[in-house]
């Protein structure tokens, strides 16, 4: 059996169907990065890994219900840009070659957040296995157990990942999906990251949990492309809801939930919420009002069966997490997720990460 697919073999999962899905995926080329879910067993001997990070999770949603929801995003918005290489977590710097942080850009300004518990993470990681995980493997783990501790599907995570040390915001802000594409921009920017349809619609499900601020919906509540309407796509009971929550001129930073039904679980809930007009985001709805579109098949499978869609967000989930990802010698194992480690400790901790 070649290496890489002995590694993917490895990775099991609760179920044979998830088993075979990491099969399938090394077989098709996807483990050719050399991710394995043992990646640290030598390294971090006796330490588990995922405990830490769902322990400091679990933690955060005592007290902010909206954690989960925000981590698998950093990790989404990090692997679309650069590849998965933790380039989101970088802080705006000028020393080294200098660094125009991806926080700044349009998609992620005053939206992106999460990234103190990515910082305790990281934190209680170095305190069990010193200078050996990386960031960007983190965010892995991190949207991974978010996924399963509010109520979704959980999968055996491909590890092995490096930081980057730079990053990248020209490229945030035309590589990500903003909440007013449509269906062609939405497939187009998929695609350019190796991501086919059914991928689009199973990793839009992530909005089945989680919130959205009105600013980047309200226009479909009063002036709809400039038209001085709502969308008509829009349920018309829904745009009361919204109205009463987001009011024309009001304060863009209030959130609305994705889901009205179960805002905090993860669940096939969004799909059902699309055939009832009831999308909150355009790019939501999009999926299953777009005329004809080979989108809406997908949407009515996830609807009616779950366990499809659980099925397939782990495919695609695992997919995307092997987006360029830094592996070998390539990047580092930043000891300080939102720092390149010659700008945090000295030219001398770049060689300390290495193993």
């Amino acid at each position: 059996m070649p290496s890489s697919l002995y590694h993917c073999a490895m990775a099991t999962t609760s179920t044979a169907v998830f088993f075979a899905l990491l099969i399938l995926l090394c077989a098709r080329g996807y483990g050719e990065a050399q991710l394995t879910p043992t990646f640290y067993n030598e390294a971090c001997p006796d330490v588990n890994l995922t405990s830490i990070v769902r322990g400091v999770i679990q933690e955060a949603l005592q007290t902010d219900p909206r954690i989960a929801a925000s981590l698998i995003r950093l990790h989404f918005h990090d692997c679309f840009v650069n590849g998965c290489d933790a380039s989101i977590l970088l802080d705006n710097s000028s020393s080294v070659d200098g660094i125009d942080s991806e926080k700044a850009a349009f998609p992620n300004v005053n939206s992106a957040r999460g990234f103190d518990v990515v910082d305790k993470i990281k934190t209680a990681l170095e305190n069990a296995c010193p200078s050996t995980v990386s960031c960007a493997d983190i965010l892995a783990i991190a949207a991974e157990e978010s996924v399963s501790l509010s109520g979704g599907p959980s999968w055996t995570v491909l590890l092995g990942r490096r930081d980057g040390t730079t990053a990248n915001r020209t490229a945030a802000n035309e590589a990500l999906p903003a909440p007013t594409s449509n269906l062609d921009v939405l497939k187009s920017k998929f695609s350019a990251v190796g991501l086919n349809t059914t991928d689009l619609v199973a990793l839009s499900g992530a909005h089945t949990f989680g919130r959205a601020q009105c600013q980047f919906f309200t226009d479909r509540l009063y002036n709809f492309n400039n038209t001085g309407s709502p969308d008509q796509t829009l349920n018309s009971t829904y745009i009361e809801t919204l109205s009463d929550i987001c009011p024309q001129n009001g304060n863009g930073s209030v959130l609305a939930n994705f889901d009205p039904s179960t805002p905090d679980s993860f669940d096939s809930n969004y799909f059902s919420n699309l055939q009832v007009h009831k999308g909150l985001l355009q790019s939501d709805q999009e999926l299953f009002s777009t005329s004809g579109a080979d989108t809406i098949d997908i949407v009515n499978n996830f609807s009616v069966n779950q366990t499809t869609f659980f099925e397939s967000f782990v495919e695609s989930m695992i997919k995307m997490g092997n987006i360029s990802p830094l592996t070998g010698t390539d990047g580092e194992i930043r000891l300080n997720c939102s720092r390149v480690n010659e700008d945090s400790f000295g030219s001398s901790a770049a060689l300390l990460a290495e193993y």
